[in-house]
């Protein structure tokens, strides 16, 4: 699945240019000149901006419609998560959160984000989960009463297997209530936030964040993010990251003044964070994933990267 490597050092030139040799001007639309680019501009206008990456149906156009999990799982190891305590930063709407906890059955996933909308969303996605998981498990003892009057030869096995599917996914892959193992708060973890009773973590996940932290509070906040994830996890530790590629950075430095100005100030690019969190930061190793998620949305086939502490 991935290359595993200890400590070296390799910067990704094709991934990494220096933003002072960019001209941000040339890359701004220009004044529309008909009706039709007004139309254009004004539908620009109405859409929604989200300076902490704070998307309100962020997952929805990530995955889309027609997938019941993130792809992103599909890359990502049991060993990982199972019986471990798991910190997801930037949870959003809480939709992989949860499916973390539910398919590698952790001992707790606590998710936090910075936005208290998002927070709320991601406390209703946990409600809607245990709900439908216990209708789906309704279901199931209904079907399996029915199934049971029945002769033998008439139980097919697709019908078996669908049946152990909804009995596995009413709560987790334990059998324990995502309630006692999901939770979410609200916290700006590069600022300000502290882990509950100074707990530390077994897995550390930071999926498509480090652009808006980049953004918002430059390199100085990278760097925070990074030694603040290896302060939090346990000894063996592994911390899971999606950095965004610096082609993605341009098209979200005018969210706002302290964008546009960290945009123009970074130092430290997406293809240095790997020599970063190796020499400086102290991880040991580090191994590449790269998913080539088919079914995911343009643009998001990006290398998920494991460090180890």
């Amino acid at each position: 699945m991935g290359d595993s490597c200890e400590k070296k050092k390799k910067k990704n030139k094709t991934e990494w240019k220096n933003p002072k040799k960019y001209k941000p001007e040339e890359e701004q639309p220009k004044n529309p000149t008909n009706g039709s680019n007004a139309n254009s501009t004004a539908k620009r206008k109405r859409k929604e901006v989200a300076i902490f990456g704070n998307y309100r149906n962020y997952y929805g156009y990530r995955i889309g419609k027609d997938l019941e999990e993130d792809p992103r799982l599909k890359v990502m190891k049991k060993e990982w998560f199972q019986g471990k305590d798991c910190l997801d930063i930037g949870c959003n709407s809480g939709v992989i959160t949860i499916q973390i906890a539910q398919k590698f059955s952790c001992n707790s996933i606590l998710g936090i984000d910075i936005d208290g909308d998002r927070v709320e969303d991601a406390k209703w996605t946990l409600r809607k989960f245990v709900r439908t998981s216990k209708k789906k498990s309704a279901t199931d003892k209904s079907t399996a009463g029915e199934e049971g009057n029945q002769p033998d030869n008439l139980v097919t096995k697709s019908q078996s297997e669908s049946s152990r599917c909804d009995s596995e996914c009413s709560t987790t892959s334990a059998g324990r209530d995502l309630f006692d193992m999901v939770s979410f708060e609200k916290g700006n973890f590069v600022r300000n936030w502290s882990s509950p009773a100074n707990k530390l973590y077994h897995t550390i996940v930071c999926l498509s964040v480090t652009k808006w932290i980049h953004l918002n509070w430059g390199d100085d906040g990278l760097i925070t993010l990074f030694s603040k994830v290896w302060k939090l996890l346990q000894p063996g530790g592994v911390f899971i990251v999606e950095p965004q590629p610096w082609t993605s950075y341009s098209k979200n430095r005018l969210v706002s003044e302290a964008a546009t100005e960290n945009y123009q100030n970074i130092e430290i690019g997406p293809g240095d964070f790997q020599e970063i969190l190796l020499d400086k930061i102290g991880f040991r190793r580090v191994e590449h994933i790269n998913p080539s998620l088919s079914k995911g949305k343009a643009g998001f086939n990006r290398p998920i990267l494991a460090f180890w502490k």
